[in-house]
């Protein structure tokens, strides 16, 4: 499967991700979340820090889902959703097929979570990407906690949706890097 098809750019030749053998076994041994951040670390590298139009060309689908996850998960374990929308992921997260990559990679669950958020963020998406004051954003907390029950729910999950992710990544490795010694 492709996701993000559309992020090959004309003269944008995706790169090929190198990651080596050593360094990802002893980010294994110390656990998931080191095991995913040595892919992740090498993706921002490679981007040059943030992923924008003119430089998601370099990486593939998967890449940029699990990408998407990590910034997914930054943002919401700050802030929450509307720290994550304020900040400008909205469409990145809702208007891409996020939501199907993490389904398609083992997190159902997530999956679903992903999809309310969605309908929230649909309904609400202009006054939610508006422009707005430190004070207008702080109330933006209490007139959207809708989005407070995804994000409990998100934190009981993100343990386990983080070791699917992690799994799915560990048995799809060439999809993600070339190992090499």
């Amino acid at each position: 499967f492709t996701i993000f098809a559309n992020s090959r750019r004309k003269g944008m030749e995706q790169k090929i991700i190198t990651i080596s053998d050593a360094r990802l076994r002893e980010a294994a041994a110390q656990g998931m979340d080191e095991f995913l951040q040595v892919f992740i670390d090498r993706y921002r590298e490679v981007i040059g820090g943030e992923l924008n139009a003119g430089n998601m060309g370099l990486l593939n689908g998967e890449q940029i889902s699990l990408l998407a996850y990590a910034l997914f998960r930054e943002e919401v374990m700050d802030g929450g959703f509307i720290q994550l929308i304020h900040n400008g992921y909205g469409p990145f997260i809702f208007d891409n097929p996020f939501a199907k990559a993490m389904r398609l990679f083992g997190a159902k669950d997530f999956s679903k979570l992903l999809y309310e958020a969605k309908k929230i963020y649909d309904a609400n998406r202009e006054n939610l990407e508006r422009d707005c004051t430190d004070d207008e954003f702080m109330a933006k907390y209490e007139k959207y906690e809708a989005f407070d029950d995804l994000e409990e729910s998100y934190m009981d999950m993100e343990e386990i949706v983080t070791a699917k992710i992690a799994e799915y990544v560990d048995e799809h490795l060439d999809q993600f890097a070339k190992i090499v010694e």
